[in-house]
């Protein structure tokens, strides 16, 4: 037979479309041909292809090869189309049973000894083949990862022979068995460590129960960065969609991550827009799709770069980012969970009537107003975190741990999901009539917030979901007088 197909997968931002790849041997001089828009690490693929079949024990053809990657029209990037283009000569050449790969798609990137080395996007493109009906066969090192599925067949090898030997019959490839139990390491941060700061405490309680942003305000020192590190220890679990949805991120990212455990990031505030959306010749997630379904947290807010903060105005309402290239578009997911801190003013002790601030009115202004109204709109709590006294600090009474807010939290987050299928945080202006209802007492108190702190549009349904939250903490079916009150207070003094 002068003609092979194999089927392997691509990448295309989070997605994995599939390819197949057409290896057609005839008559002419020696010549190895790859068309179908294959970029430099496919078109130096020959070279290493070639190499591993020689020392794999086989003969590569001496005669004129054509290998084309359908559809033509997507472009090829990586190396992880190597074993599926060795296979397809090997069976265009006869050296392999013509229909061995019937059921099977294939990714690897080969070694010159023929060697089977990890690609990234794994578990992207285990996802596409289990909803193909397909097994996969790929590096021994990226099994663990893709057998992260449930009811799916994933084949390993460590070198093109043993695939080959598998294709043959000679000596059949078991399935992988994961035997690692994936457990979710408790968290070594715990509210527990936080002194006094009643308030902040309870508004990062609100914040995790239903998915709110939150700015927390303070001098240096105060716990700012403190309680937000503690946020993740009472966040609910992740689903399993939900965690196979993060792991396929950090699989594309090529980023460390611990299964079944939210993200938690923290860029540098000299970070880019760049890093912080994502993007590239080949578009990557950035920070904000890092943090999907899990955090963001900046500190310093004002020390990053305006228009790097403007870029989350987006994406914070969107919950999902999308870049555009001249010969792609990419949507990545960005269903995070905004917190930030800062300072009042460039030296910290604004409005602090312990330490004599040295900033000039005009410099505080400065300061504040490095970080936009629309985007301090689109956050939900506004937290002052003030200085601790000295008997706070010395006070060894014991406090509210993580998992006993945790408690708190997932109750909530459970009477959300029953009553609505989505957290308070994602309710749309028609859905907030239907299940935030106000009585005549609370309608009158945010007509006259609303006038008083000349709220806008965004942030009076931002009020309505947060005191949804404090309802839900309550367990109670309607928001009260005193549930609206609270919210208000979480905005009226950066209103």
């Amino acid at each position: 037979m002068s003609f092979a197909k194999i089927y392997t997968r691509g990448l295309l931002g989070l997605h994995a479309p599939s390819i197949e790849v057409e290896v057609h041997i005839s008559q002419g001089l020696p010549s190895l041909t790859i068309v179908g828009l294959p970029e430099a690490a496919v078109r130096e693929s020959k070279d290493r292809v070639r190499s591993a079949i020689i020392n794999s024990g086989f003969q590569f053809p001496t005669k004129r090869l054509t290998i084309n990657l359908a559809p033509a029209d997507l472009p090829k990037d990586g190396s992880r189309l190597d074993l599926p283009i060795a296979l397809g000569i090997l069976i265009a050449s006869g050296q392999l049973p013509e229909n061995s790969t019937n059921g099977f798609e294939f990714i690897g990137e080969l070694a010159l000894d023929g060697q089977l080395r990890p690609i990234t996007g794994t578990l992207s493109i285990a996802i596409a083949c289990q909803q193909a009906n397909h097994k996969l066969i790929l590096p021994a090192q990226n099994a663990q990862e893709a057998s992260q599925l449930p009811i799916f067949e994933v084949f390993s090898a460590e070198h093109l022979k043993q695939v080959c030997n598998h294709l043959n019959n000679t000596q059949p490839l078991k399935a992988f068995e994961n035997k690692q139990s994936f457990q979710i390491n408790k968290s070594k941060y715990d509210l527990s460590d936080v002194k006094g700061q009643l308030r902040p405490r309870r508004a990062l309680e609100i914040a995790a129960a239903g998915g709110h942003s939150l700015l927390f305000k303070g001098p240096p020192g105060t716990g700012k960065t403190l309680l937000a590190s503690r946020l993740s220890s009472i966040l609910p679990p992740l689903t399993t969609q939900e965690n196979l949805e993060v792991a396929s991120i950090y699989s594309v990212a090529n980023a460390a991550h611990y299964f079944g455990q939210r993200p938690f990031r923290t860029p540098h505030h000299t970070a880019s827009a760049v890093a912080l959306v994502g993007g590239g010749s080949h578009p990557k997630p950035g920070e904000i799709t890092l943090s999907h379904l899990g955090v963001l947290f900046l500190d310093e807010l004002p020390e990053f770069d305006r228009k790097v903060l403007e870029v989350l105005r987006q994406p914070l309402e969107a919950k999902e980012i999308v870049i555009s290239r001249a010969s792609r578009q990419i949507t990545f997911p960005a269903n995070f969970q905004l917190i930030a801190a800062m300072n009042p003013c460039p030296c910290g002790y604004a409005f602090n009537q312990d330490v004599r601030c040295q900033c000039s009115a005009d410099a505080i202004k400065r300061y504040q107003n490095r970080i936009s109204g629309p985007l301090l709109d689109r956050i939900d709590l506004h937290i002052d975190v003030p200085p601790l006294q000295a008997s706070e600090l010395q006070d060894t009474k014991p406090v509210e741990d993580s998992e006993t807010v945790r408690l708190r939290v997932i109750a909530a987050y459970n009477f959300q999901i029953e009553r609505q299928n989505c957290l308070n945080m994602a309710l749309s202006p028609k859905e907030l009539e239907k299940y935030a209802t106000l009585d005549i007492q609370a309608s009158k108190i945010i007509e006259l917030a609303q006038q008083r702190l000349n709220l806008s549009a965004r942030a009076y349904h931002r009020v309505l979901r947060v005191a949804r939250t404090i309802a839900d903490l309550a367990q109670s079916e309607n928001i009260q007088s005193t549930h609206l009150t609270e919210a208000l207070s979480y905005r009226s003094q950066h209103a």
